[in-house]
């Protein structure tokens, strides 16, 4: 998982850009209040201004897609329209949704096809940082772009627009030329090993953008790992931030971000109080690298410290588990590079020799690759679900929990955060264990996978149901 310049395919300094998202979409409302968001085929330039373009796909002709702003609790109808080749589904990954409206084709839906359109009914129960993203081959869909930030606002926003930045970071794995290598995107050494790894790192789809801050200012960042699979390992010494909150969830108080790298998984987020104290430069870094990689960076001027008094974030409201008497499930990962020998049973058969390249399937959960006919467990609406994950891999695996946030229990060989913040995408390392716990309050059929989207679709997706 480490990024090594040496190894990259590309050279040359960085070229310092300031750049800001696309305008967000609640803007541009269709005449009868539905907000539009079109998927298809775009240019977007993604190493230095004067490479020659990628051919993506896009959300609106963005990279990344627009940033949808939304209310708590304000019913908001989206509308995806299909102008790609092939179906596709939108995901809101972390909100707590209505089953329906979770966009997993397959499961919840039938996939869009192309020319086609589908509204989604989104009503979002939690304020916080979320994104959106396909769920139709996710591995090659949202590898080509599409994806995009979805913030959910406060009843009263905690802060201006000038001083909440919304910073969409990935890698590509780009050609010697600064454009997508796209003819690898189903290759089995990357779904057999740690997933798509790419070479370059942009935010918000730039290559190494500058964003003005105000010495004594208060500033909301946040994050999001847009990556296939990569974890980043941040450096957090130049912010000197405190966390406000992980995965779309405040904390009840602010928390030292520590001296130890920070990770942010696939799909996670996390909401930063930053406050500079002195005019200068802070750069974001990825710190596997050696030296380490920068691919951000915040020019810091005078300012006039008003808002040094950031406004506390109010927790959302979400049920406790209660674990005497919770249904307990046991989670085996299996297979992969590196894993030894494992029985692996793909739509009711044993794989064998070949049957590995030519489905594809090479992980498992509890010896099952990919969607089973029946759920990994069912659960009656409110009870408390105990997951207790192993993971008897060589990889390390981002696990997403739709419909649902839950609570770390335990992580084997590891300490744990007191705090025990809610998550939505845990971390879980080789030969790792990790029980998680959550009330399934959500009633309907809901996805449980890996957010290495290679490893998803190479096996390790299953399902539970609440009925």
């Amino acid at each position: 998982m480490r990024i090594d310049r040496r190894q990259l395919l590309l050279t040359g300094a960085f070229a310092g850009l300031s750049g800001l998202l696309p305008a967000s979409l609640r803007l541009a409302k269709a005449a009868e209040g539905v907000m539009e968001l079109t998927a298809g085929p775009g240019k977007h330039v993604l190493y230095r201004k004067d490479s020659p373009p990628s051919d993506l796909w896009l959300y609106n002709g963005t990279s990344p897609g627009p940033e949808i702003r939304i209310k708590r609790g304000v019913p908001t109808r989206i509308r995806l329209v299909n102008r790609l080749d092939e179906p596709t589904s939108v995901h809101w990954h972390g909100i707590r949704i209505a089953n329906a409206m979770d966009g997993v084709s397959g499961l919840t839906q039938e996939a869009v096809p192309k020319g086609g359109t589908f509204d989604y009914e989104v009503l979002a129960p939690d304020a916080g940082t979320f994104w959106y993203h396909a769920h139709n081959k996710s591995w090659n869909q949202v590898g080509r772009g599409l994806y995009g930030p979805l913030i959910v606002e406060e009843d009263e926003p905690a802060f201006d627009a000038a001083h909440d930045l919304t910073l969409v970071i990935d890698d590509w794995r780009l050609n010697r030329d600064g454009t997508l290598n796209d003819d690898g995107f189903r290759s089995m050494m990357d779904w057999s090993h740690a997933g798509r790894l790419g070479n370059w790192i942009t935010v918000n789809g730039l290559t190494n953008p500058v964003y003005p801050l105000k010495a004594g200012e208060a500033y909301r960042l946040r994050l999001v790992n847009a990556a296939n699979s990569r974890i980043f390992e941040l450096d957090p010494k130049p912010l000197d931030s405190t966390i406000l909150a992980y995965d779309g969830q405040p904390l009840p108080e602010p928390a030292a971000l520590g001296g130890d790298p920070l990770l942010l998984g696939p799909a996670q987020r996390i909401d930063l109080l930053c406050v500079p104290k002195a005019e200068g430069t802070i750069s974001l870094r990825e710190i596997s690298a050696d030296p380490p990689f920068e691919f951000a960076r915040f020019e810091v001027s005078g300012g006039s410290g008003s808002l040094a008094q950031a406004p506390r974030l109010v927790p959302n409201a979400l049920s406790e588990p209660r674990l005497e008497g919770a249904k307990a499930v046991r989670l085996n990962m299996t297979g992969g590079a590196m894993g030894g020998a494992s029985e692996i049973v793909y739509r009711g058969r044993r794989l064998e020799g070949r049957d590995f390249f030519e489905t594809g399937q090479v992980w498992a959960f509890n010896g099952v690759a990919n969607m089973a006919d029946e759920p990994l467990f069912r659960v009656r609406k409110g009870e408390t679900v105990r997951l207790e994950t192993v993971n008897n891999t060589a990889f390390a695996h981002a696990m997403h929990v739709h419909g649902h946030h839950f609570r770390i229990l335990e992580r084997s060989g590891s300490t744990i955060d007191e705090r025990r913040p809610w998550r939505d995408t845990f971390l879980i390392g080789s030969e790792q264990t990790t029980t998680v716990a959550f009330v399934a309050d959500n009633p309907g059929k809901w996805l449980l996978h890996c957010h290495m989207l290679e490893h998803a679709a190479a096996g390790m997706t299953t399902w539970f149901e609440v009925t």
